[in-house]
């Protein structure tokens, strides 16, 4: 590329909207971002274990280590060649931007304008054709397992291989750039219309070659998929794999890896009788130190019934935030990573205490952002516990790995844990099992378009996620953040009995924020109410409140009551894409009244 950088991107954006393997867009070149291979080996290196177990259960690798991108340094920006990340100019295949008797008659709106189609080898030093300017093809080919290549124009466009080397030509006729609109010529009289490139049962673009331009020019590997029709500049060029967890102490991990150490020690341990003889040996007293003997016999226990496994990330998190003290905080934490605190229960806040039962104010966290691969074309969907699947289809972005670039973000957050009891007494009523019933079938019919799907997660969650999203709107009225920079972790823990939503919100350029979204915790019961009473009728009612997820016209096997008018968010706040949200769960609605977990909000 140019000698001299145009401009920085933040370090986060690196493994998101500009991470290895996307494409993109530089003031004279089109280019995919390289792999992590160049990245060099001196980078600042991040700890959080439980994004490194995770990593390691759907990579492969044994042991990944988490590293920090690179940024050059600020008083050297505006020297040569500041050390950054590397791109490979990408694609190879450029339209001559000619003017003339090729423009077509501007009176004459169905006469084609005709573009040359050029490859790179055949642009002069200037990067010019024929002394005209060229711009990079905006068509691509791909497929989910992230393989993208330049499309097999001649092949393309006759049908087949050929040996012509007729001049290429794109023609055009409207002003939409839409496909039917195109039509790829050749001088010896061949044409096709790009509309045909999409027919992905006859292959016209012919099987995947593999190709990894993101790690180097010759990088590919086998793939016998066909080949797919992607505009580079399209959403769906690259959907990022990102692992994520909050940095909070987890006791019981520390526990159960002292015994594991002491096993030898402690396998005859039955009781605390037993338990205080062997605490007599000065290593077994030493090791156990700070610790309890409930919580020490409850680790024999786990150990001893292999009971203790590898907990998922979001149970951790609930269960510490669960676990914290009562009281209003301090801005002296002893954990800079992890501050929080229980707010009192006092005078006017008890509206919605049957059903939520505690809020937590998050003062302090720190998330750890972990890139593990990326896919195109579709989004990969992770489970309920923020995890995918191991067999998922991604892109590797390193030729053979073993870190794995990531960030930390500081920031606050409020954590609302709803009453187990209510959760339970309301999944038994006979109008929640049928809606569950419909949503539950609206994803097995989306199931059976995708090769790889996470299960249905449950009434309670999509319930949650719901109500997530309607308080999201409410609270960023508020908080002095805007909807798009305040995230969700939705928690359903069915084996605990622990079901939560955490709205937060975090920085990577800062040591925290500022304060204002923790603080409406304190109006919960407010915002709570504003949520409700907003979302239960939605400007696009009554087609909202009645879209049915089993027989979906427009195919939203995914949602129930939910459109841009009531509770789809931005999806960089969103865990799940925008996806398993229904307003009946959560509120009655004008077409389903039986269904809601709060009661009517009154604004009939």
């Amino acid at each position: 590329m140019d000698p001299k950088s145009t401009g920085q991107i933040r370090r986060s954006q690196v493994i998101t909207t500009y991470g290895p393997g996307s494409l993109i867009d530089l003031p004279r070149d089109s280019a995919i971002v390289a792999g992590v291979d160049g990245w060099g080996l001196s980078l600042q290196r991040l700890d959080e274990p439980r994004v490194q177990r995770t990593l390691s259960r759907m990579t492969g690798v044994p042991h990944p280590e988490l590293r920090v991108p690179p940024t050059p340094d600020p008083a050297k920006f505006w020297q040569d060649s500041p050390k950054g990340i590397d791109a490979y100019r990408f694609p190879e295949w450029f339209v001559v931007q000619e003017s003339g008797e090729n423009d077509g008659d501007p009176a004459s709106p169905d006469k084609p304008r005709a573009r040359r189609l050029v490859p790179r080898k055949a642009l002069d030093d200037r990067r010019r054709y024929d002394g005209n300017a060229v711009v990079a093809t905006r068509f691509v080919r791909a497929c989910p397992k992230g393989h993208v290549d330049d499309l097999p124009w001649r092949e393309f466009v006759h049908r087949g291989p050929t040996k012509c080397i007729g001049q290429l030509w794109l023609d055009e006729t409207g002003a939409t750039g839409e496909l039917a609109n195109l039509r790829v010529r050749c001088d010896c009289g061949a044409s096709r219309l790009m509309t045909e490139a999409n027919e992905i049962a006859s292959k016209p673009l012919g099987t995947c070659s593999g190709a990894r331009p993101w790690l180097g020019p010759d990088a590919t590997e086998p793939c016998n998929q066909p080949s797919r029709l992607l505009i580079r500049t399209a959403t769906n060029s690259h959907f990022p794999l990102l692992v994520r967890a909050l940095s909070i102490p987890d006791k019981r991990a520390a526990i159960d890896q002292v015994v594991e150490d002491l096993w030898d020690d402690l396998t005859i341990v039955t009781d605390a009788v037993t338990l205080g003889f062997i605490l007599r040996k000065p290593n077994v007293a030493e090791a156990l130190h700070g610790f309890a003997d409930d919580d020490v016999l409850d680790a024999i226990h786990r150990r001893r019934n292999g009971a203790g496994g590898e907990r998922s990330v979001k149970a951790v998190e609930i269960e510490a935030m669960l676990a914290v003290p009562e009281g209003f905080g301090d801005d002296v934490p002893v954990n800079p990573n992890f501050h929080a605190r229980k707010l009192p229960v006092g005078p006017g806040s008890d509206r919605f205490r049957d059903l939520v039962e505690t809020v937590v104010q998050v003062h302090r966290l720190r998330e750890v952002l972990a890139l593990g691969g990326f896919t195109r074309l579709e989004a990969p969907m992770p489970d309920i516990d923020g995890e995918y699947r191991a067999d998922v289809e991604r892109a590797e972005i390193s030729i053979d790995p073993s870190w794995f670039p990531a960030v930390e973000n500081r920031g606050e957050g409020v954590l609302l844990h709803f009453s187990p009891t209510a959760v339970r007494d309301w999944l038994a009523r006979p109008g929640v099992r049928r809606r569950i019933e419909a949503l539950k079938t609206g994803h097995l019919r989306w199931a059976q378009q995708r090769k790889h799907s996470p299960p249905f997660p449950g009434g309670a969650y999509v319930m949650l996620h719901t109500f997530s999203h309607m308080l999201l709107h409410s609270v960023s009225a508020r908080c002095g953040y805007p909807a798009a920079s305040i995230r969700e972790r939705v928690y359903v823990d069915e084996a605990a009995q622990r079901y939560g939503v955490l709205l937060y919100t975090s920085s990577p350029d800062a040591e925290g924020t500022l304060g204002g979204l923790v603080q409406q915790a304190r109006h919960i019961d407010d915002h709570i109410e504003q949520a409700l009473t907003t979302a239960a009728l939605c400007s696009n009612d009554p087609v909202c409140a009645q879209h049915s997820p089993a027989s979906s016209v427009e195919e939203r096997w995914l949602h129930g009551a939910a459109c841009h008018g009531c509770v789809l968010v931005a999806e960089t706040s969103c865990e799940m894409w925008n996806d398993y949200l229904d307003r009946a769960l959560v509120v009655p609605t004008l077409a389903e009244r039986e269904a809601a977990f709060f009661p009517d909000p009154g604004w009939t």
